[in-house]
């Protein structure tokens, strides 16, 4: 059983076979009509169930199409709208979808939600966002640095200033496991889980915490920003304040390599982790970032599927 629920359970070899899967479907399908198949339907007859405890643009728009695309269907529904809102557990609701469908993608809040889903399952689970990790976009994150570069994210150095959340984490995984330099640029009291970190560090990762955005983003070839303030969090003067030396200007991506890529997950506050002028400006790589949200997971649920 190939679930996705964090990067290093794909290992390092998943994670390139999952990567260049996605760069040759992406190129073979330049100029085609959105909607129309890819020309294997791979997943023709398979049914993706997605459950969104939380809101959702790109995860939803491009799990659907990306279905659609590799010959399949989905079902769609909030948590609400099914006995899982009602009291159902976790695991009940995962046995039964198991029945029904071929892979589940949840997207929620506590992680031990998902990991109770993935160990009552009998078909694939794939993490479509927890507090904990977004594994998803940072798939989407290397993949469009490698676009930009026309090389492997290996032995490449990143930068990831704010608050160390779920993006974090999965960046500091990412790391780890395909081997490029992570320097992340966070201010007191909003430091990344420490176990995550010490993990990833257990399995050679190279990864350094700083104080200073500047001392973050020095000659990175990658600088990568989030929102403040996540899902569900309500916001704080206090926390406002402490993130706003970790806003990402042009000053700060002067500092970076001159070629130096910029990504945000989206959706950004715009003046205040980042300002217009970087996220609109030519080292921005975000729309692309955004639209390869479709491409890597298409090869996710292949991988998952157990046909790459």
């Amino acid at each position: 059983m190939r679930h996705f629920l964090d990067l290093a359970g794909a290992g390092r070899a998943g994670l390139r076979a999952i990567l260049d899967d996605a760069h040759a479907r992406k190129a073979a399908r330049s100029g085609k009509p959105k909607a129309l198949p890819d020309a294997d339907a791979p997943l023709t007859g398979s049914m993706l169930a997605m459950i969104f405890e939380k809101p959702s643009t790109r995860t939803r728009f491009s799990f659907d199409l990306a279905m659609r695309q590799l010959g399949g269907s989905t079902i769609i529904t909030a948590s609400g709208d099914t006995q899982l809102g009602r009291g159902e557990t976790v695991a009940d609701t995962s046995r039964v979808l198991s029945r029904m469908v071929d892979a589940i993608m949840l997207r929620t809040g506590d992680h031990a939600v998902i990991e109770t889903m993935a160990g009552a399952a009998t078909v694939p689970v794939i993490n479509g966002l927890t507090d904990l990790s977004h594994p998803c976009q940072a798939m989407a994150d290397i993949m469009t640095v490698e676009e930009r570069l026309g090389r492997p994210v290996e032995d490449t150095c990143w930068a990831y200033v704010g608050d160390g959340n779920n993006m974090a984490h999965s960046l500091i995984e990412a790391a780890s496991v395909l081997g490029f330099e992570l320097r992340l640029g966070c201010p007191h009291g909003y430091d990344p889980d420490q176990a995550v970190v010490a993990t990833a560090s257990a399995r050679g990762g190279h990864i350094e915490l700083v104080r200073s955005a500047k001392a973050a983003v020095e000659n990175a070839q990658v600088v990568v920003t989030d929102t403040w303030v996540s899902m569900g969090q309500s916001e704080t003067k206090d926390k406002i304040a402490a993130m706003t030396p970790f806003q990402v200007t042009p000053l700060l991506m002067a500092a970076a390599a001159p070629s130096a890529v910029f990504l945000h997950c989206l959706p950004a506050h715009r003046g205040e982790e980042v300002l217009d002028a970087v996220i609109d400006g030519p080292q921005s790589a975000v729309w692309d970032e955004a639209e390869n949200r479709l491409h890597v997971q298409k090869s996710i649920l292949l991988w998952c599927l157990g046909k790459i």
